[in-house]
């Protein structure tokens, strides 16, 4: 039960950012509330205002260069705006606490998971010593992570994914807050590890009783998580209400389309009589473990283990499983980019014994498109230099005249104004520099192109343009993609074929229609039900 009056009231904000003469307007008069014991989403695309309206709650924004032109947050009847930052960080962590979407830059890279939560205890409660390791450790074994005391004196970098989240979880519940913020928590999860997180959070609310402002782009986490959503566009609130209603019948033509940005499946139809491209038989990339002084192989990582595929032209192949299951690493080694053991074939030869030198004929057939194109793009070049670079390579006697106007042609391709080809990467959204991405692999007109978590980090409208335009390039240049996802929704709206892997093995294939009706193994069956229905979300299907 609920109780009456609202714990959060953000009431009129608006915020302001200035870069020498200019001012911005990030988020305009803006106002919702928050209950007891309540869920309340705000979604919306990258940019919409969603974290800087939580940072402003905590006054976490980067003043002097940030300011509130008007508004007020009220916490328990007091404003919180005004206070200056020691009244502030009584609040911090102790009253409010936030989790930030990725950890791994979050958490202090030079501090053991003990210290971090240590401190949050010693700051608000003054707790150190035995009652403090006791209390990291009672946090720790709540928010799921095994065999804890062994975990204490572990770096974030020796945690999986999704072991820092729940790390960043327990220090943001060492303090048992009235209101929890959670920024985007489980965007770069892999679905499984979603739904426990997800799964969890509802747990620790439902027994500490604490209300959540829980932020994402991802509509289907709102619809299980949330009862109130407010919906955001370009820094103001366009509908909010109860998530039935809003999701059932929506007001707003931006949420209309928000809904309708699902992808849907549709994927390039198997030609059987179509060649080869590419094809492997126990195809096994194995890393040497190695310890003590000598450096001896004691044992080995199985990154991908006997793994056989074959992708006819003009296919989609998915490539789909948790973290850590070998779904890059198979790509990679297709591509020779990793040493490999077993024949790769590629429309007939045999590349897996080619040395760099000789498999520079093929790499213009064989291209990759990454899944973070800001960390994939160089900051120091133009677009128009990142994607002729590749013709330079490939097409040394082409003419400088008619390498722009292939620049030209892939731009236009994957939907973007040629005139925009001499700013730089910075320059543009998260969507646009994967296109460019995109741009950079189709201007050599490959074959065959490795499409690596492209659309991971996007949001749900930006998502679906990106699966309709490698889509149409497949279609336009008969192209066969092999994607690899943790997204299965954007996997069945590609692929055709569906290969499972754990642990570096395939643990079932087949067609993409005959696999998402009925998958055979318990594990693919956890997998989908993780991804399609996150209420019933399996236990104990990973380690993570």
């Amino acid at each position: 039960m609920l109780a009456e009056g609202p714990l959060l009231v953000v009431r009129d904000l608006s915020v302001a950012f200035r870069q020498g003469q200019r001012e911005t307007l990030a988020v305009d008069r803006i106002s919702f509330s928050v209950k007891k014991g309540e869920t309340v989403a705000l979604v919306g695309e990258s940019g919409s205002g969603k974290s800087v309206t939580a940072l402003s709650i905590l006054k976490l924004l980067p003043y002097p260069a940030a300011r509130h032109p008007s508004g007020a947050i009220l916490f328990k009847g007091q404003d919180l705006l005004p206070m200056r930052e020691p009244e502030i960080r009584h609040v911090r962590g102790d009253d409010i606490s936030i989790i930030f979407q990725e950890p791994m830059t979050s958490l202090n890279p030079l501090h053991t998971v003990e210290k971090q939560i240590g401190e949050a205890l010693l700051l608000h409660r003054g707790l150190v010593g035995e009652p403090a390791r006791a209390r990291t450790l009672e946090l720790l074994t709540q928010v799921g992570i095994p065999d804890p005391k062994t975990r204490l004196n572990s770096y974030p970098h020796q945690l999986s994914g999704g072991q820092r989240q729940r790390v960043m979880i327990a220090m943001a519940l060492a303090n048992e807050p009235d209101l929890l913020i959670a920024d985007e928590p489980t965007t770069a999860l892999d679905v499984t590890v979603q739904a426990q997180i997800l799964n969890l959070l509802k747990e620790l609310q439902t027994r500490l009783g604490m209300a959540m402002l829980f932020i994402t782009h991802d509509l289907g986490i709102v619809r299980k998580i949330a009862e109130s959503v407010c919906v955001m566009k370009q820094g103001s609130i366009v509908e909010h209400g109860p998530v039935s209603r809003v999701f059932s019948a929506p007001k707003h033509s931006y949420t209309c389309a928000l809904l309708a940005a699902e992808p849907k499946p549709d994927p390039a139809p198997v030609c059987a009589g179509a060649p080869i491209v590419v094809e492997t038989k126990d195809l096994k990339v194995w890393f040497p473990i190695k310890r003590g002084v000598m450096r001896r192989v004691v044992g080995h990582i199985k990154a991908v283990d006997g793994v056989n595929i074959a992708v006819r032209q003009g296919e989609t192949l998915g490539i789909v499983g948790e973290s850590g299951s070998g779904k890059t690493t198979l790509g990679l080694a297709i591509l020779r980019l990793i040493s490999s053991d077993g024949p790769i074939v590629f429309f007939g030869s045999s590349i897996d014994g080619l040395t760099f030198r000789k498999m520079r004929p093929f790499r213009r057939h064989m291209q990759i498109v990454f899944q973070d194109p800001y960390g994939s793009l160089s900051p120091r070049m133009s677009v128009s230099d990142i994607i002729e670079e590749g013709l330079l390579v490939h097409h040394p006697r082409m003419g400088k005249a008619q390498r722009e106007q292939r620049v030209i042609a892939a731009l236009r391709d994957v939907g973007l104004d040629p005139e925009l080809r001499f700013r730089y990467p910075h320059e543009f959204s998260g969507g646009q520099r994967q296109r460019i991405a995109v741009a950079r692999a189709v201007v050599l007109e490959p074959t065959f192109v490795v499409l690596d978590e492209p659309t991971s980090a996007l949001d749900m409208l930006i998502q679906a343009q990106i699966v309709d335009l490698l889509r149409t390039l497949q279609k336009r240049r008969n192209l066969t993609y092999m994607f690899i996802s943790h997204d299965l929704r954007v996997v069945a709206a590609l692929s055709s074929h569906v290969v499972v892997m754990r642990h570096g093995k395939v643990m079932e294939e087949g067609p993409a229609a005959q696999l998402f009706a009925g998958p055979k193994s318990d594990y693919t069956r956890a997998l989908f039900a993780a991804a399609f229905n996150l209420e019933t979300a399996p236990e104990g299907v990973v380690a993570q």
